[in-house]
């Protein structure tokens, strides 16, 4: 008899919920505004003012969609070696590089 399969992407997305819900709890509005500038001038420096790819890729909702977000939150902090792509580690948190990714992933606009 084969079990049931669980929709994981519903479960999934939940849990996304939850963790971005308890990810900008504790982050004051005047730290998520200065993390939305950051992500209009300086990555968008590289990934293009409206996150369409330039120099690095794209990081379009639709571009972003199915990467999980520990993967992009390590790449935002570390960076990636061999590419332009620097270690933001001394400018942000684990906490702060978390709250951007939610932006990212949810497609939110900056601070423009």
């Amino acid at each position: 008899m084969r079990r049931p399969r669980h929709k994981t992407g519903i479960i999934l997305a939940a849990l996304g919920a939850l963790w971005a819900s308890a990810v900008c709890a504790d982050l004051p509005a005047s730290r998520q505004s200065e993390l939305l500038h950051l992500l209009d001038q300086d990555c968008g420096s590289c990934h293009g003012l409206t996150r369409r790819g330039g120099l690095g890729p794209a990081l379009t909702q639709e571009a972003l969609a199915g990467k999980p977000a520990v993967t992009l939150r390590e790449v935002i902090l570390h960076g990636r070696p061999g590419t332009p792509m620097p270690p933001w580690e001394s400018f942000m948190s684990a906490q702060e590089a978390d709250w951007l990714v939610q932006v990212l992933i949810q497609g939110k606009t900056g601070a423009r």
